[in-house]
């Protein structure tokens, strides 16, 4: 609405300036199609800037000091590229060209510094006024959080304890991506695109955390795969990528940015099974081994029990021989003690 509002002034600015160039003593003398020509083409030049300007990424900084230090920089940069004309201007004070040119020339820049500013609002703040700007990342280097991070919802516990001491940021493009899979007409799919949803909205309603959703900051990458883009803008916001997909780690090491599988984190807190261990597991599904039958602990372990196949079904009490270890989850191996419906 800023932007909208901004471009109508201006154009009704540069009309303006051609009125009163049209009604100047030097266009009395003029050709009958003079004046026409400066009216269309000042209403030509606000028409073809904002053309420009729109074709442009969009990005987005607070609007009053966007809109203050546009104005204060185009004044000042109007202000030396007369000084830069001067030489070769009219010497004339009454000649058109010297009469107007400053004006049409500071309406010009003051719109393009002004307009600049307010596209890229959220990406700079003034720290101290009038000479710098620098990147707000509040604090710490923030935390990205991808789909798989997301979904898994294990980060939203960690955040809830107070651990993440940054901001967490997650990419507009991996919003859209949930939401289109909460609608996917597949099963599985929707349910963990609802899923990841409801993790955002538990992280937002968590006072402890400062999360955001922020698009791209360069849409040259637009075609990129999804892992490209997560670490790309990882790599922009100089933040660490939170994933649960090995796959992301990787790519991340290969483009020197810092990443947390939140497998890892949990391999490094949860207890370790250690052989002779008891613990109880359904069995879902048979094991890729000769009569092995497979069954998943709460938090997601997959325990493969050794003469498993005929109790799948049921609750097996089983007992741990052995426990390995991967970035992509913890596997433990059992034999049964004996089985329950």
């Amino acid at each position: 609405m800023a932007l909208v509002m901004l471009r109508a002034i201006f154009v009704a600015v540069s009309v303006g300036i051609a009125v009163l160039m049209i009604s100047s003593p030097e266009m009395r003398d003029t050709e009958a199609w003079v004046p026409w020509t400066v009216l269309v083409g000042m209403v030509a030049l606000p028409l073809s800037a904002i053309g420009i300007d729109s074709s442009l990424q969009r990005k987005d900084l607070t609007v009053i000091t966007a809109v203050y230090f546009g104005l204060l920089v185009g004044v000042f940069v109007t202000y030396v590229a007369i000084l830069a004309l001067t030489p070769i201007l009219p010497a004339d004070p009454n000649h058109p060209v010297t009469a107007w040119l400053p004006l049409i020339l500071g309406m010009l820049l003051c719109y393009v510094c002004t307009s600049l500013l307010l596209q890229t609002r959220d990406d700079f703040r003034f720290l101290i006024p009038y000479v710098e700007f620098a990147r707000d990342v509040k604090g710490l280097r923030p935390n990205i959080l991808d789909s798989s991070a997301i979904v898994d919802g294990r980060v939203a516990d960690l955040a809830e304890t107070g651990l993440f001491q940054s901001r967490f940021v997650v990419p507009s493009f991996v919003v859209d991506e949930l939401q289109e899979a909460a609608d996917a007409a597949d099963r599985q799919r929707r349910l963990r695109g609802r899923r990841g949803l409801d993790v955002l909205a538990r992280l937002r309603e968590n006072k402890l955390v400062d999360i955001e959703v922020l698009a791209p900051l360069d849409e040259t990458d637009a075609a990129s795969s999804d892992e490209q883009r997560v670490v790309g803008m990882a790599r922009r916001l100089g933040g660490r990528l939170i994933t649960n997909d090995p796959n992301f780690v990787k790519i991340a090491a290969f483009r020197s940015v810092q990443a947390v599988n939140v497998n890892d984190i949990a391999l490094a807190l949860k207890p370790t099974f250690v052989a002779g261990d008891l613990l109880e597991v359904r069995l879902v599904k048979p094991g890729e081994g000769a009569g092995q039958g497979v069954g998943y602990l709460d938090d997601g372990t997959m325990v493969v029990v050794e003469g498993g196949r005929d109790q799948i079904g049921r609750m097996v009490h089983a007992s741990v021989t052995s426990t390995l270890q991967t970035s992509a989850g913890r596997l433990v191996f059992a034999r049964p003690e004996f089985a329950r419906t």
